[in-house]
């Protein structure tokens, strides 16, 4: 299937590869089918809604940025994707023409089922995290960084 962005002109993805949220995101309902697409920008992805062309949201595995991010999944949650054992968490970031200025969403993640497709922004109502958390350096990039230094 091609879909049309307005980032990267027309591209092909695969039905396999679309994530149905049921509900849509928060403040974008009426879209509920994306396809996550890694366009070779480790650690970013993209989140590219099928339906607007103009709305794609920047993700990022959280916990490549905060290795002790957790949360407990509520079982309502877990029963509404049909998550057996397999899922994948994404969280949307702000970003920031500086990058390091830039704001990761650890109240909200981006809840996948690879198996079935279906995704969901789950807000985590009762946890500490914010919408707006500092994108913290990778600790493999600092050791780089210091290397190079010496």
């Amino acid at each position: 299937m091609i879909i049309s962005t307005s980032i990267w002109g027309d591209i092909e993805v695969n039905d396999k590869e679309i994530y149905r949220f049921e509900k849509g995101i928060p403040g974008f309902e009426e879209t509920t089918e994306f396809v996550l697409l890694d366009q070779d920008e480790a650690p970013f992805y993209y989140l590219q809604s099928l339906q607007q062309k103009e709305l794609s949201f920047v993700v990022v595995d959280p916990f490549i940025f905060y290795p002790e991010y957790e949360f407990e999944l509520p079982d309502s949650e877990a029963e509404e994707l049909k998550i057996e054992s397999n899922l994948v968490v994404r969280s949307i970031l702000t970003l920031q023409e500086q990058v390091e200025n830039s704001t990761i969403n650890l109240l909200a993640p981006l809840v996948f089922n690879p198996d079935n497709r279906q995704a969901k922004q789950v807000v985590l109502y009762q946890s500490s995290y914010l919408t707006k958390h500092s994108l913290q350096p990778i600790k493999e990039d600092e050791t780089i960084r210091s290397k190079e230094g010496e």
